[in-house]
């Protein structure tokens, strides 16, 4: 299991320019062989040249210590190699050295240089102390075993350490560039899964945002109605036994409703809350493919109008409630009548609605103008109120308002696209204006 380029930095715990304890205690090692082996071979060194013993193995240990400092410096250890070849020794550092050389980030101009000199000193120290051999009978094979010697022995000792070299270093910046990719990849998922929060927490607030506004629309036009009628039932109660009846059943009838909206929203609330149950611990590989098969079905279920929600189709009925809750209230309709998107007809429902139950709180008893246009690709709807006829009849019935239901209709139309407008009239009324594109 490889680890990823911040843990490998943080692996790097060796002194000076170790990258680890156990590669210092490594170098520290062969180093030590190599200076043993160069003090031993320096012993004939000084014997050939005429230089006293204890000469030629300080030479041998100091050059053999040079192998402490490869990682730092692989070129000075290839050289100093090179340099002590025609001393006969130094055959591990320069085994190393070349081995550290290709292993390193060096070019392979230097690299194929040093090597060819490396090659070239062993071939020809070889080549003179076997025909040296040979010459004082030592050897007595014949002239063709020289070179093949030198050969041999120069490619033995050269061409393995830097062809094992080359592919260490090699895999080696193959598993740097593994490293930086992981980096880089868990830079990318960690981006994403803050987007993904960031979007999923908007997704939240819109989801409130929308479950507060339908929550508004169906509790408030309802409820707001039942107040109406119950205060009419109360004053007609002893008067008219008939009509207190009527109106009590149309109380009974607009709880019903309202429970039954407000059931299947919070059966929707629940569904909702059951997939997010499910969703908990699913991998981040799993969000794409959950997404787009979210994507699929929100779009399939928008092709098939399974949109819920009411329509302008139950429009009539809408201002018919009104009207059976006492107020005065026409429905003008233009244009050709046609279908539109399930979004389009219950934004344009929910305006009027709201627009209607306005009227029953701040100005009831006023006589309201419901205007409708179908044009070639938008759809226009228009409720004005005209004055109250008593000032005091706006809070006779004692509905409280919280002043998020023009809020709410802007937010539905503007979602949309479209254009709302809202104000006082200069008759002293209220009109309330919205255009949705069709499409």
């Amino acid at each position: 299991m490889t680890t990823t380029g911040e843990d490998h930095a943080r692996a790097l715990t060796g002194p000076w320019w170790w990258p680890r304890r156990r590669s210092a205690v490594l170098d520290g090692a062969l180093a030590l062989v190599s200076a043993v082996e160069c003090a031993a071979e320096g012993v004939p060194f000084a014997r050939e040249a005429g230089i006293p013993a204890s000469v030629g193995i300080v030479f041998g240990l100091v050059a053999g210590s040079v192998l402490l400092v490869r990682r730092k410096w692989p070129v000075a250890v290839v050289l100093v190699s090179i340099a002590v070849t025609p001393a006969e020794m130094g055959f591990l550092m320069g085994v190393v050295g070349l081995y550290t050389l290709a292993a390193a980030e060096v070019p392979r101009r230097v690299i194929g240089a040093l090597a060819g000199m490396s090659l070239l000193g062993t071939a020809v120290v070889t080549f003179v102390r076997v025909r040296q051999d040979m010459a004082r009978g030592d050897l007595t094979l014949g002239d063709w075993f020289v070179p093949f010697a030198a050969v041999t022995t120069a490619l033995g000792l050269t061409a393995p350490p830097v062809l094992l070299g080359l592919y260490v270093g090699a895999r080696r910046r193959l598993m740097e560039s593994l490293r930086e990719r992981a980096d880089s990849l868990e830079r990318e998922l960690q981006l994403l899964a803050e987007r993904a929060e960031e979007r999923a927490e908007w997704a939240r607030n819109e989801e409130r945002t929308r479950i507060a506004r339908e929550m508004h629309d169906v509790v408030a036009h309802r409820v707001s109605l039942m107040v109406v009628h119950a205060a009419a039932l109360q004053a007609v109660a002893r008067k008219d036994p008939e009509k207190a009846v009527r109106n009590a059943a149309l109380v009974g009838d607009m709880g019903r409703q309202a429970l039954t909206e407000l059931r299947e929203m919070l059966g929707v609330l629940r569904a909702g809350e059951g997939a997010g149950r499910r969703a908990v611990g699913v991998p981040l590989a799993a969000v794409g493919e959950a997404a787009a098969a979210a994507a699929e079905a929100s779009r399939a279920a928008e092709e098939a109008g399974a949109v819920e929600g009411p329509c302008l189709s139950e429009l009539e009925e809408l201002i018919g409630q009104s009207a059976a809750a006492g107020m005065v209230v026409d429905l003008s309709v233009e244009g050709e009548v046609r279908s539109y998107a399930a979004e389009v007809e219950q934004t344009a429902y929910r305006v009027v609605q709201e627009a209607l139950t306005n009227v029953h709180k701040h100005a009831a008893g006023a006589k309201t103008h419901v205007r409708l246009a179908h044009r070639v690709s938008e759809i226009a709807m228009q409720v004005e109120n005209e004055p109250p006829p008593e000032p005091a009849s706006a809070s006779a019935a004692g509905l409280p308002s919280g002043g998020n239901g023009l809020v709410g209709m802007r937010e539905r139309v503007v979602a949309l696209g479209g254009v709302f407008v809202s104000g006082p009239t200069d008759a002293g009324g209220f009109r309330v204006s919205a255009v949705i594109p069709a499409a």
